[in-house]
């Protein structure tokens, strides 16, 4: 093992401790679905007592430093970390362009089967390491970003923004390296060798749900049996390639700070992730805290830049319903920071309407219905066997984390064969009074051959204090200022919707 002197004290150099990697274990990963992971790994060390220097190679390239831990996983040896550098700039063209500023190297240049070599010396290497400048003067950044990157070569006394040619580098110089690395100088409490536990947090990694659902060939009503097949998607953009690795898969929003500003929030899950009547799934879960974690049951290899998928659950005979819901105003967004003495005044506000029944699927999502287990936030897609029993996309939405019990409901679009149609008919103010009473039309046509049931869904945004005096049909309060009518259209007919509501102040 080869050492050099470092303040009175043993250098350890990563690359020198060959002889104990071939026992490293299996690293592990904690996905979060918010683009970042937790990373442990082992990390054969031999230390001396007092300092020593550690250097760590193929790390992420997107590693948090202030989030890295080192310790003794069996806590019977204390690690103090005195110094850390951390470096995630690997050798490239640009970078060697910059190492050799100021000097003159030699470019081969090719032109048909003729190579030559000239001297040019690197004035600029057009490398710009980090973010790019940023000023109050947003010309001066865009202008000074895009000459930064440009090259400039002297090749005989004259300057050129561009390369004369492939470059030829005389040496390497010390102090490059060819992957991310942590730099550590470490003071340690006794001799011998040690087994570390190293952690930290990376960006770069993420994982996502995908969830399949297959209708039957017809539709009887707007009821239908679903078949269910839900799949997670890893991605890893870390630089960095995780060989047999043990991962689990976080679910829920876990609070990260951004700036000053914490960003996300909690959600609880909790159940088991086997659907009965389906063989064992590859991955299982469990409560962890606030959220909930998938464990793929697998060691799994998951190479950088590599998009990988794993089934973790499949259900059928799940009964569900299709609503049609007509919501008929369209509010202006101008007018968004409207109270309600403004929304009196402005006669105008809430005529606009629109025309399109909007179809949303529903379903339960309970043991008793085939299903039963934490589905984390993502999107689902909805096909329909078609006559020849081919499948047909009719429809995308994403679904928020939906613990075992509720109810997952979503919109997949809007109806061809049913319009709707909405109509202010009367609006009175009366100032002294304090009261506006105001009536609304609504018609509901449908061409199709079958009888629908829609939910008719009235905002009432001009005061808290509302009585219907006038009302075609009943009505179900859904929140202070929002009613629903519940109306069966026959097949190729249409059905009125009428009501005239008292405010008062």
């Amino acid at each position: 093992m080869n050492t050099i002197p470092f303040l009175r004290s043993t250098i350890l150099l990563w690359a020198t401790l060959a002889t104990t990697t071939l026992v490293r274990a299996q690293p592990s990963l904690t996905v979060y679905n918010q683009n970042f992971a937790v990373v442990r790994d082992t990390l054969p060390l031999d230390l001396k007592v007092g300092l020593n220097r550690v250097q760590v190679s193929n790390t992420t390239a997107s590693l948090e430093p202030d989030s890295v831990v080192l310790r003794d996983p069996t806590g019977k040896r204390t690690i103090q970390v005195m110094e850390q550098f951390y470096r995630a700039d690997p050798l490239s063209q640009a970078l060697l362009l910059s190492l050799y500023e100021g000097k003159t190297i030699e470019f081969r240049v090719g032109t048909g089967d003729k190579t030559t070599i000239v001297q040019g010396k690197i004035i600029r290497s057009g490398y710009v390491p980090g973010s790019p400048i940023r000023t109050n003067n947003s010309y001066y950044d865009a202008q000074y970003n895009a000459a930064s990157n440009q090259p400039v070569i002297e090749v005989d006394g004259q300057l050129r923004f561009s390369l004369p040619g492939e470059p030829l580098f005389p040496a390497l110089p010390v102090d490059t390296i060819l992957k991310p690395t942590l730099n550590w100088v470490l003071r340690a409490d006794e001799d011998g060798p040690l087994t570390a536990e190293l952690a930290y947090v990376t960006g770069g990694m993420n994982w996502k749900a995908d969830y399949n659902i297959v209708a039957p060939q017809t539709q009887t009503g707007d009821s239908d049996t679903l078949d269910l097949s839900a799949w997670i998607t890893l991605t890893n953009t870390t630089g960095k390639t995780f060989e047999n690795a043990r991962i689990k898969l976080m679910a829920g929003d876990v609070s990260r700070v951004s700036g000053l500003y914490t960003v996300g929030t909690t959600f609880a899950l909790s159940g088991n992730g086997i659907v009965e009547g389906y063989p064992p799934s590859t991955v299982t879960q469990k409560a962890f805290d606030q959220y909930h974690l998938y464990t793929l049951n697998d060691l799994t290899t998951l190479r950088d830049r590599e998009t990988k998928q794993v089934e973790f659950a499949r259900a059928s005979n799940i009964k569900s319903q299709s609503l049609y819901i007509y919501d008929g105003v369209q509010l202006d967004p101008n007018r968004s920071n409207y109270g309600y003495e403004n929304i009196r005044q402005d006669q105008s506000y809430g005529t606009q309407s629109n025309t399109k029944v909007m179809v949303t699927r529903e379903f339960a999502n309970t043991r008793e219905n085939g299903l039963g287990i934490p589905l984390p936030k993502g999107r689902l897609r909805f096909y329909r066997r078609d006559a020849d029993g081919q499948l047909e996309f009719v429809g995308e939405n994403i679904i928020d984390h939906t613990p075992q019990g509720e109810t997952v409901r979503v919109a997949t679009g809007n109806a061809f064969d049913l319009v709707g149609e909405r109509k202010r008919l009367a609006y009175k103010i009366d100032q002294e009074g304090k009261f506006v009473d105001e009536s609304f039309q609504i018609t509901l046509r449908n061409r199709k051959a079958v009888p629908v049931d829609v939910r008719v869904v009235e905002h009432l945004y001009r005061g808290a204090n509302w009585t219907l005096l006038v009302k075609s049909n009943a009505f179900v309060k859904n929140d202070a200022n929002t009613i629903e009518f519940r109306v069966q259209v026959p097949p190729d007919a249409q059905q009125v919707v009428t009501y005239t509501v008292h405010y008062t102040w």
